[in-house]
């Protein structure tokens, strides 16, 4: 059955009016460019919220005029609050922008309509990234962060409690959090610079060869699959998409290769 609802806070250290002013107008900057933070990661060139009633919540792709319409703007109060209408799935989605002791508490609730059957509620997740920006807006480049296209995975039995330790012992941080004591998340990624590091849960028996992963993002995954599968290259699961767009082998010595579709914003 699915939940009626998801709900998230957070707090950033500037006014309200600051806040709203950030989430809508800033998105590109705080939104991390991960393989499965977007409907279609590998044409995904940017995010952009369209201010005002009427306004669209857009994942932008090449050419820049082909777009993914995520919603439309019902409510628009700068600095206070901004909803809108979901264009992909049954529900609607509140943020709220409220004045509180640390500078402004940031709320979204993500509901499913009435009468609705589909949700993708993504909100609850996203919102965690932007007391991050907002710690660093002053200093950084006002640029997006975009990921390196090579990516380490390794693999865990309990990958949450392993990115904990690997936080505080090996001091490895995340560009989205380190998961908390008690929660399991299904993706969980540390960065070292612009470098990834996958940790997944373990469900093959532990060898040498099934240890650990690389993922590779090349610039024509098509192209590249025919060429692995020609050269005979054991293809372990053939082009899929999930938000990202890949296809998995393994080479001589049964190590595991994951090969994605590059994004056009990766260098």
């Amino acid at each position: 059955m699915t939940e009626p609802s998801a709900t998230a806070s957070v707090e950033v250290p500037v006014d309200p009016a600051t806040a709203f002013q950030v989430f809508t107008e800033e998105i590109d900057l705080w939104w991390l460019r991960g393989p499965i933070n977007f409907f279609d990661a590998a044409r995904a060139t940017a995010m952009r919220i369209e201010p005002g009633v009427g306004g669209r919540i857009l994942e932008v792709y090449t050419p820049p005029d082909d777009v993914l319409e995520l919603g439309r703007i019902t409510d628009w109060e700068p600095g206070t609050l901004f909803a809108y209408r979901s264009s992909v799935d049954d529900t609607e989605t509140r943020i709220d922008f409220a004045e509180s002791a640390e500078g402004c508490r940031v709320t979204v609730v993500q509901s499913l309509v009435q009468g609705g059957e589909k949700a993708f509620y993504f909100w609850p997740n996203v919102i965690s990234w932007l007391p991050a920006w907002v710690a660093r807006r002053d200093t950084a480049p006002s640029v997006p962060r975009e990921l390196d296209r090579l990516a380490i995975a390794l693999y865990y039995e309990d990958p949450a409690a392993a990115a904990r330790w690997l936080h505080s012992v090996f001091d490895l941080d995340s560009w989205d959090r380190i998961p908390a004591e008690g929660t399991d998340p299904a993706w969980i990624e540390l960065q070292v610079g612009s470098r990834g590091i996958l940790l997944f849960k373990l469900t093959e028996k532990r060898t040498a060869q099934l240890d650990h992963g690389i993922w590779v993002y090349v610039d024509d995954l098509d192209a590249h699959f025919a060429h692995s599968q020609d050269s005979g290259a054991k293809i372990v699961s053939e082009i899929h998409q999930h938000g990202y767009r890949c296809y998995e082998a393994e080479d001589l010595e049964g190590h595991r290769w994951t090969f994605l579709q590059a994004r056009p914003t990766m260098q």
